[in-house]
């Protein structure tokens, strides 16, 4: 399936800004997430009462729909590992502070699917609409339901992947062993996939797999490179993340591509450039497209998603030439 356009609204630069990748640096400790002019893509009235991650979401949905000039997708793919956060804990406090009937908006809002909900009805769209939440692995089983779609014969598929950050995450995240050394961040990515090559597309997403309940990662990473009939020399980059994310040498992938290849120069751990949120692997698709318009040297790059020590997620982005 072809990528025809992406968006991302994130800690970094990415909105709006085609080569981001080649600009952005590793997010420092206190950073703010760089909010687009969100009066250019919601309604003044709905976008008082919309959250951070619903404002985020209809934004970069909106926008990705512009850059490929799709008025209406076939289907609203959308994967989310905490979902409404904000309303949610909104919810709960109405729920021990108010007494008798409680006011609904925050409930309704609150559900997982509520972002899916949200960008199909500022689109008017009344097809397929999904939303997959697998903890670390939510973006990938979008993609997948995304390639099923296209594989019916749909000709394009909106997907994308979105969580926020509220102040309790750091509370929570206080009580972790070991606790995260990254930033808590909020990010939502957002594509357009196709189904054939058109002028629009800027690379192809080849395969995703996952693996839950992982035994065996090595095992893992290798049948996936064989099954997309790849050397491990022949990954021109490989973008990682792990939970600590201290060094490289605690990622799967370090481990991996240096016992079977030199690989020091090729890993990215994308975790540091988008911050520490269930979907970041999101985030890592659309840097991988922006790398790979922008470097025509790159034919293949893998996206190792080891957020979760448990879960493994492999999606593999190639150029349109490889």
């Amino acid at each position: 399936m072809y990528i025809s356009a992406a968006s991302t609204v994130s800690h970094q630069p990415t909105f709006q800004n085609d080569g981001f990748s080649k600009v952005i640096e590793p997010l420092g400790e206190s950073s703010e997430l760089i909010s687009p002019n969100y009066k250019e893509y919601i309604d003044a009235g709905l976008l008082r009462r919309m959250s951070k991650i619903l404002r985020m979401s209809v934004t970069a949905a909106k926008d990705c729909l512009q850059q490929a000039d799709v008025e209406q997708p076939d289907a609203i793919v959308v994967g989310t590992g905490l979902g409404c956060l904000h309303d949610t804990e909104k919810f709960l406090n109405n729920f021990l502070t108010i007494e008798g009937l409680l006011p609904p908006t925050s409930f309704i809002q609150s559900t997982h699917n509520t972002i899916a909900g949200q960008i199909s009805l500022s689109i008017g769209n009344h097809g397929y609409n999904m939303t997959h939440t697998q903890n670390t692995l939510s973006f990938e089983h979008a993609l997948i339901d995304g390639a099923l779609l296209l594989g019916e014969g749909n000709s394009h598929i909106l997907t994308g992947a979105a969580d926020e950050y509220i102040e309790f995450l750091d509370e929570a995240a206080a009580q972790l062993h070991p606790r995260p050394k990254l930033n808590l961040t909020s990010g939502a990515s957002f594509f357009v996939l196709s189904g054939e090559k058109s002028e629009k597309s800027v690379a192809r997403i080849q395969d995703v797999q996952v693996a839950g309940l992982v035994q065996d990662a090595d095992a893992a990473i290798g049948t996936f490179l064989s099954d997309n009939f790849l050397n491990v020399s022949e990954v021109d980059l490989i973008l990682y993340a792990d939970f600590n994310a201290g060094t490289s040498k605690e990622s799967v992938a370090y481990e991996y591509f240096n016992a079977h290849y030199h690989a020091d120069s090729k890993l990215i751990n994308y975790t540091k450039l988008s911050g520490l949120y269930p979907t970041n692997s999101a985030f890592a698709a659309h840097y991988a497209a922006d790398r790979i318009k922008h470097h025509p040297e790159l034919k293949n790059v893998l996206i190792l998603n080891g957020l979760n020590k448990d879960n493994l997620g492999l999606t593999l982005i190639q150029s349109l030439e490889a």
